[in-house]
């Protein structure tokens, strides 16, 4: 028997890293490469070939074979330990736990050569039928368990395998009571379920009638958990860090019928919703983008994307499809519809799409305070996930939909996604902050806002100013020969405009973007500040207010005529060098 280090010293760490990384020279005894382990655009994985170790200076994975394997392909050290031996032409012991799960494996190989010899008569006849040829029967190594209580026990007696090997491989049933013990799979097409290492870790078994269950899948054991298996997944595999899009399906017939025409990205999950567990495993793997491809119309595929672990739409790119006939691949191909599952894997609801949609159908996205919810409930997926990825695809998508969708500017939404303090309390000066849209209410409550910090400039305005808010004129009026903010707000006590004031007064001395070293330097500005924002404000409500004149004049000289046509010109002319003059003074006053 060899040991660890026998295994280590047969091998050469550059030769296994190098199946998973472009490896270049990077000096003496020295190779790097695109870390395996996360995200990146410039090399920071090394491999040190003399000392046989490995090592990423961006996420600080590092290591010697043993664990570049355990880590690359998910498995326990003596997987790992396994793996590379047989590799190397070694053969280790393996300690108990690890000689528990192998037997497992020994048990299924085992069980599927007794499946394959039984496949004949009705079992053929329906795989054929099916659609399905004798090189795709070979590839999925299909097979069928006689309808009999005791076939695969008795053989398994012959062979000298055990009662409790079969029922902890999931091949057995008890009775409970009786304590019977019988097979567990009888008169049904078997399909060997393989993980992405390829090993045997179960099987899922169909009736030929109208029995049930119609599927039966070996229950959880230590070789077997159905929320981390994907079948189909050991042949798609290779294809993955190429790029490849992975179509996923609900059965097993649908697998192997889409592999058999081409489709060769196609898995499936069992029976279950792809899971956080399934997210890891993929991303690790290097899938990017998924497509789940299920026989139902939009309604069905909608709830497809709102029941999806939110993990897998902040990894991958996800679509829900559906093919046009309404069938499930298998069928629609078994009835020569290849042209159906080519549309289908060509369109199909976007998950970023629905995700942002359906957050924004819940809430008023005209107000403050609908906006302010749907921000707060789609930050978890508009932040980076991964700490060593420059930018996550999902989150800039997202958030490039909502500043499109809710007229924001991008990089202060970033802005504010990236603060800390900004993120306990996002106000409605925030918000403004962010819009790309300067409505003439906006305005309005803005200039409201600087003369609640020093009513006196309120003699800036001229007093013939229209307020298109009912609130603002109100308090306008009020304001007249106030000295302070609170004489303000004591004519509204008690009246609706009250929490309005209280809200503006708040936001007018913001401390939330302040530290107290600074607070003291910014209440002292805050005066100088009012002054010229007032001014501003007012230059931008006077822009808007002839904006809006020229709109309305354009809007009556479509249907003017000649003549009259040209004395709307004339006066259009005339209000856009007032804007210009108006936008002039505002950069001379900046």
């Amino acid at each position: 028997m060899g040991t660890k280090e026998d295994v280590r010293a047969r091998l050469n760490i550059a030769d296994v890293i190098g199946e998973h990384v472009r490896l270049s020279p990077a000096g003496k005894s020295r190779l790097k490469g695109l870390c395996p382990f996360h995200k990146e655009k410039s090399p920071s994985f090394q491999v040190d070939t003399e000392q046989g170790y490995f090592y990423c200076f961006g996420c600080k994975a590092g290591g010697d074979v043993f664990a570049f394997v355990q880590r690359v392909e998910n498995l326990e050290f003596g997987d790992a330990l396994r793996q590379l031996a047989d590799r190397a032409g070694i053969q280790v012991e393996a300690r108990y736990g690890e000689r528990s799960s192998r037997d497992l494996y020994d048990v299924n190989a085992f069980a599927l050569d007794y499946f394959r010899e039984q496949l004949s008569g009705p079992a053929l006849d329906y795989l054929r039928r099916r659609g399905l040829t004798d090189a795709t029967l070979e590839a999925f190594e299909l097979g069928y368990a006689p309808d009999s209580w005791d076939g695969l026990l008795k053989r398994a007696r012959a062979r000298n395998l055990t009662e409790r090997q079969l029922l902890e491989a999931g091949l057995l049933s008890e009775n409970p009571e009786s304590g019977r013990v019988y097979d567990r799979f009888r008169g049904r097409v078997m399909f060997p379920i393989r993980d992405h290492l390829g090993r045997l870790v179960g099987f899922g078994g169909r009736v030929l009638d109208d029995s049930k269950p119609k599927y039966l899948n070996t229950p959880e054991t230590e070789a077997f958990h159905k929320g981390e298996v994907l079948y189909g997944l050991d042949k798609v595999r290779p294809t993955l860090k190429g790029g490849s899009e992975l179509i996923v399906v609900e059965g097993y017939m649908d697998v192997i019928t889409l592999h058999q025409h081409g489709f060769t990205g196609a898995v499936a999950s069992l029976g279950t919703a792809l899971t956080a567990e399934h997210a890891a495993l993929l991303e690790r793997l290097g899938a990017s983008s998924l497509v789940l491809m299920f026989d139902r119309d939009e309604a069905g595929l909608k709830a497809t994307l709102s029941g999806l672990d939110q993990v897998l739409g902040a990894k991958f790119r996800v679509r829900a499809t559906s093919v046009p006939s309404g069938k499930d691949p298998a069928d629609a191909l078994l009835a020569g519809d290849e042209a159906g599952i080519r549309e289908a894997l060509a369109s199909g609801l976007d998950e970023v799409d629905y995700r942002v949609s359906s957050v924004i159908a819940k809430h008023d996205r005209s107000t403050p305070e609908g906006k302010r919810a749907i921000l707060t409930e789609l930050l978890p997926r508009m932040q980076i996930q991964d700490a060593y990825d420059e930018v996550s695809s999902s989150a800039r998508r997202i958030r490039s939909l909502l500043c499109s969708r809710l007229q924001m500017d991008e990089t202060r939404l970033t802005e504010w996604i990236g603060s800390k303090a900004r993120r306990r309390t996002l106000t409605d000066t925030h918000l403004a902050g962010m819009s790309t849209v300067r409505t003439e209410e906006d305005r309005e409550l803005s200039l409201l806002r600087q003369l609640l910090v020093d009513p006196s400039l309120l003699a800036k305005l001229d007093g013939t100013t229209p307020w298109r808010n009912e609130s603002v004129r109100k308090v306008m009026l009020a304001a007249q020969g106030a000295r302070s903010p609170d004489d303000i707000l004591e004519v509204f006590r008690g009246q609706p405009e009250e929490q309005l004031l209280i809200r503006l007064m708040f936001e007018g001395r913001d401390p939330g973007a302040h530290s107290r070293a600074t607070n003291e330097l910014y209440e002292q500005r805050v005066a100088a500040y009012a002054a010229v924002a007032v001014d501003d404000i007012q230059v931008g409500r006077s822009i808007d207010f002839l904006r809006a004149e020229v709109d309305l004049l354009k809007q009556q000289m479509s249907a003017a005529t000649p003549g009259e046509q040209l004395s709307y010109l004339r006066q259009i002319q005339d209000l856009q060098r007032a804007i210009e003059a108006e936008k002039r003074a505002r950069r001379s006053g900046a």
